[in-house]
């Protein structure tokens, strides 16, 4: 479903000076209007501090007409070179298919037609088996296909006779299954064969959208006898493919279905597909697939010089409908305009963008409305692409994530959950309650984002003294991860202010811009599984998973790491001895109660929903010392994720497995002055702006802050 009023920016970030471009759907009828504003805090719930978007219209003001842009799911290859080439005599064409949905309506392997006439041919899936169309002519074999199973399928048509032929054989057969055969038909009138149309793998031309009948499953060595022959074995790390024949008809991959996916000749020899490619030739097509929507440009935004760095976006009206498409200003490199860099977690951000999480109730619904939060859910709107975090309609799960195309998740006052004791927000929404504190404290930052980091490495933060995270950096690469590494390591002090940060592995490829992967290997908490064999990117060619199994576990760089997942509920610290001790009082100077943090505006509680911990045995520093610890966490509700259970016989001897279900907030001493302060919770931030700000949760981020920054501020309250 098309939501009435929304859109996407082509960039993530910009610097002062750069363009930055907007595409707008707008159902209208009249024009919309287009004003930018500062995002300072994106929380609508009516117990805590309000929404604040800073007018900034002096920068831009516009009234654009309405239309509306369409998102086409399905992904497809399409070979546009075939248009002006003839066929040899007759058809003949034959591919090797992995199926997923086999009982679903019609679904297209390989086809050459024009949409309006019906000329030409497709090779297509049914639900009574394969077959061949040729104008208005077909033959069907007639005998159903298994799912998730390898079928050499072939076709051929013969103008001079009528004949059309088509057939289908397991390359593993089942007992006591009949699904191998073959079927001829003679058409009664002549096969329009011919047609001066692209080749499209995985679907067929339609007349009211790029592609229809979208195939669901694995393609492998798709081929046009005399015309050409695919091979998906080459340019894996790549959206293109290419002709293995000698016209040289290579084409490109549209809304990136999956890459270096086990094939047919797979052997379970070798999982990295760049030492055998030919045993990962098969591509994943779904008829859900998306990656760049394509929409026109609506208007641009250069950057003015004097815009400072920060969380801005572009605030969209037309009648009552409202939405906000943001955006981040990062500074120059080496050219600081603020002591502290808040580090937004835009990876994360996008792997979870448009996760349709299937609790949009009634109930739900009427908090949206009765709070003004952001209207639009992803239940609603599939047609935007799905997150990491779904399945596909045939039960694989989503690896990859773009940011070209409307993000519903991005937007200030969005709710994620229908949270009975806070406010139900997750990551860009969650942040503003940092960034809102930051604005109440006085306290002047840039803004970096993953993006940004992975670009320019850890010279973009070294004019920094303190980076701080929001609540769930969840999601990095190697560059990241060593960026920060070296920051904290040459003097640089970090501010880890969430829960189960640095926990994925993430690739990025200039091949494919706009997109991330991800694949969900081993352990760790995750809501599908990668098949065996398809562990490693496409993109980068990297195994994938949790750092932790690539002997980079978050501990190594924050002094603790994931242990425990719960429900989105939150509860309180209690201070440890080493907490009031000459060393460390001063990050407590103000706290006034030992037992602090149970409440807040995420889960109803500074501790809560997933939680780190120190383990020494896990890369935790020597020197690492524990400031508090949480309690009082359901043990009903909460469970020690999958890669602890594992390790827990030696990990801890003498301690019981629920005695891991807490959050250590956490104090490191580093190289040259560095430091890190973790405090292992991804509701913390929440509490921030309890109490109008006044709170222990917010004193003691203050204290820290103040004295990593070098800030001189006094306590506002």
């Amino acid at each position: 479903m098309t939501a009435p009023l929304t859109g996407y920016a082509d960039k993530i970030s910009v610097r002062v000076g750069e363009k930055i471009a907007f595409k707008v759907s707008s159902i209208g009828p009249n024009p919309y209007n287009a004003t930018l504003v500062k995002i300072v805090r994106g929380d609508p719930n009516p117990g805590g501090p309000p929404p604040k978007l800073e007018d900034l219209s002096e920068f831009l003001d516009g009234r654009f007409a309405s239309r509306v842009q369409h998102a086409w799911p399905g992904s497809y290859g399409l070979v546009e070179g075939t248009k002006d080439l003839r066929l040899p005599a007759g058809l003949m064409v034959e591919a090797v298919i992995w199926p997923t949905l086999p009982d679903d309506g019609p679904q297209t392997v390989l086809s050459r037609r024009d949409p309006e006439t019906g000329a030409g041919f497709a090779l297509v899936l049914t639900p009574d088996g394969m077959a061949l169309e040729v104008g208005g002519a077909q033959v069907v074999v007639g005998k159903a296909l298994r799912a998730r199973v390898w079928y050499r399928v072939w076709a051929s048509a013969d103008p001079g006779t009528g004949t059309l032929r088509v057939g289908q054989q397991p390359l593993l057969r089942a007992f006591a299954v009949d699904d191998e055969g073959e079927a001829e038909t003679v058409a009664t009138a002549a096969l329009a064969v011919e047609v001066p149309r692209p080749v499209l793998i995985g679907a067929e031309q339609a007349q009211d959208r790029p592609a229809q009948r979208c195939f669901n499953g694995k393609i492998e060595a798709p081929a046009i006898t005399g015309l050409a022959a695919w091979d998906f074995a080459r340019c894996i790390d790549s959206m293109d493919i290419k002709d293995s024949g000698p016209n040289g008809l290579h084409g490109r991959l549209i809304n990136l279905p999956t890459r270096a996916m086990k094939g047919a000749s797979w052997t379970g020899a070798e999982r990295d597909w760049r030492k055998a490619p030919h045993h990962y030739a098969a591509i994943h097509f779904h008829d859900d697939d998306l990656h760049d929507c394509g929409w026109a440009d609506d208007f641009d935004f250069t950057v003015p010089r004097d815009l400072k760095s920060g969380i801005y976006g572009i605030q969209l009206s037309c009648g009552p409908l409202r939405d906000v498409i943001p955006f981040f200003v990062r500074p120059q490199v080496g050219k600081p305009q603020a002591k502290v860099c808040y580090l937004a977690s835009t990876f994360t951000y996008q792997v979870y963008s448009n996760f349709s999480r299937g609790a949009y109730d009634e109930a739900f619904r009427k908090r949206v409305a009765d709070w003004k939060a952001f209207p639009n859910n992803p239940d609603e709107h599939k047609d935007y692409g799905l997150s990491t975090y779904n399945h596909h309609r045939d039960g694989s799960g989503v690896a990859y994530s773009s940011h070209l195309r409307p993000l519903l998740t991005w937007r200030p006052n969005f709710l994620s959950f229908n949270d009975e004791a806070g406010s139900g927000l997750r990551h860009l929404p969650a942040d503003t309650h940092l960034t809102g504190w930051l604005d109440r404290m006085g306290v002047a930052f840039d803004i970096v984002t993953d993006h940004d980091l992975e670009e320019k490495g850890a010279e973009i933060l070294a004019s920094y003294k303190v980076v701080l995270t929001g609540t769930h950096p969840e999601y990095h690469t190697a560059g990241t991860l060593d960026a920060l590494q070296t920051y904290t390591e040459t003097g640089g002090r970090l501010m880890y202010l969430g829960g189960n940060g640095f926990y994925w592995r993430v690739a990025l490829s200039k091949n494919v811009p706009g997109a991330i992967e991800v694949r969900r290997t081993e352990g760790g908490i995750r809501t599908w599984a990668a098949e065996p064999g398809e562990y490693y990117h496409a993109f980068d060619g990297a195994y994938g998973g949790l750092w932790r199994r690539s002997d980079r576990p978050p501990n190594l760089l924050c002094g603790i790491g994931f242990s425990s997942q719960g429900t989105f509920v939150g509860d309180s610290y209690r201070q440890t001895p080493a907490a009031r001790d000459n060393v460390h009082a001063w990050v407590f100077e103000g706290v006034k109660d030992e037992l602090f943090g149970g409440y807040g505006f995420s889960g109803g509680g500074a501790a809560g929903f997933e939680l780190d911990r120190l383990d020494h045995r896990l890369g935790s520093p020597l020197n690492a010392v524990v400031l508090a610890s949480s309690e009082g966490h359901d043990r009903k509700n909460f469970v020690v994720v999958h890669e602890e259970r594992l390790g827990f016989a030696t990990t801890i001897p003498g301690q019981t497995l629920e005695e891991l279900i807490h959050a250590d907030m956490t104090y490191i001493e580093k190289p040259a002055g560095g430091a890190v302060f973790s405090v292992g919770s991804i509701t913390y931030c929440g509490s921030l702006p309890h109490n109008k700000f006044d709170n222990d949760v917010s004193r003691l981020t203050f204290n820290v802050l103040n004295r990593f920054g070098e800030l001189s501020l006094k306590w506002p309250f």
